[in-house]
């Protein structure tokens, strides 16, 4: 059993981590003081190649894993969680899908720019009453002609204000519960789409959230995204993959957290030594190491198993899960172990604080996660 990244991965990392440390770190607080997207950051992204990483390099991707996609999902959560939530909703949930199930010339026109960078996408599965019971969906699609009729509202949709598509799923067989949903490529150019609200949160300002309100959009009969009535399975295999990122994401966070306050505590002196001499603080330091860890490894291993072809429900779930509850734990910390300078914004930990507290939510919650993991083990 080799840990050791190879030479290419390592080497991505480092670009990345590079363009994190240079480029991003410096306005991460300010974006999300002004709620701004940083569409500048995400073209400088597109020049590194990395806007599509896992994805073939037959359709403009870099031609990665998901290992490699999950270190720099990683990295860029490591500075900024809003720019890593929209970097891993726009490569995991709007561009793989298209290249997992889409004909190729669904890849040619709408992957290709995604994998480019030449825009952002967005995918549209949860609805203002369905919560965790995803599949309870009332947004709709109607065959008239040639062409598919979509009607509904979809909510807490990343991305969806400044993309350049976004992948909608509807009901087109009312009645038929999993298998009477399916996915749809939607312009947001589209007459009849709209943007009906962009909503402010508790963290990850800088990563729009927004509400869709689909009005008789009507879309060419080539735009659905496999069969009719396969979207629920392409929603599940999707989730495999966007659960890791979710983790790498968690796992960025809790790192970037950990960092400042390490740094915090051999700086700050208190009683004539550094306050991480003393042994409550040097013991939280040591528990929120060996967390993230623990999580990077599971991460990493779900990745890995993952690109070796291998169902991966249990172990993405199990990654997202531990990552997220780890990520919120080490932040808290972090927070506390700066003290009064941590409840201020002029100090990172606050600002992971709150993107950390999402992770529990997104992608599914911390506690349909255990229901997964107890599908998986029989219960």
């Amino acid at each position: 059993m080799d840990f050791t990244l190879p030479d290419e991965h390592r080497m991505i990392r480092e670009t990345v981590r590079d363009f994190c440390e240079e480029e991003i770190a410096p306005i991460a607080q300010d974006i999300e003081d002004e709620h701004r997207y940083p569409a500048e950051v995400f073209d400088e992204l597109a020049r590194l190649d990395v806007m599509g990483v896992p994805i073939s390099e037959e359709y403009g991707g870099l031609g990665g894993d998901q290992l490699m996609y999950a270190l720099v999902t990683e990295e860029l959560g490591r500075v900024s969680g809003s720019i890593g939530l929209s970097y891993a909703a726009h490569v995991s949930l709007a561009s793989k899908p298209i290249e997992l199930f889409g004909t190729e010339e669904q890849k040619e026109r709408w992957l290709r720019p995604l994998a480019t960078g030449e825009y952002v996408g967005s995918w549209a599965l949860t609805e203002p009453g369905s919560g965790s019971d995803a599949s309870d969906m009332d947004t709709t699609a109607e065959r008239n002609g040639d062409e598919w009729v979509l009607n509904g509202t979809k909510q807490f949709i990343t991305n969806a204000n400044v993309a350049g598509s976004v992948l909608v799923k509807a009901v087109t067989e009312p009645g038929a519960g999993y298998d009477g949903i399916s996915t749809f490529i939607v312009d947001p150019e589209d007459d009849g789409f709209e943007i009906s609200a962009v909503w402010d949160k508790m963290g990850l300002n800088a990563s729009p959230t927004c509400e869709i309100t689909l009005s008789d959009v009507r879309i060419p009969e080539d735009r659905i995204l496999g069969e009719p009535g396969e979207g629920w399975d392409q929603t599940k295999k999707t989730l495999d993959g966007g659960r890791i990122s979710i983790a790498a994401l968690s796992v960025g966070l809790a790192q970037g957290a950990f960092e400042a306050a390490l740094s915090y505590a051999k700086e700050r002196e208190q009683f004539g030594q550094p306050i991480g001499e003393f042994d409550a603080v040097r013991d939280m330091l040591v528990a929120m190491d060996r967390k993230i860890e623990r999580a990077r490894l599971l991460t990493h291993k779900a990745a890995v198993k993952y690109d070796e072809g291998e169902d991966v429900t249990r172990l993405s779930s199990m990654a997202k899960l531990d990552a997220s509850e780890i990520s919120r734990e080490v932040a808290e910390d972090a927070v506390q172990v700066l003290g009064g300078y941590g409840y201020t914004t002029d100090f990172a930990p606050q600002r992971f604080f709150r993107d950390a507290k999402l992770m529990e939510i997104g992608e599914g919650t911390s506690e349909i996660q255990r229901l997964v993991l107890g599908r998986e083990l029989g219960l």
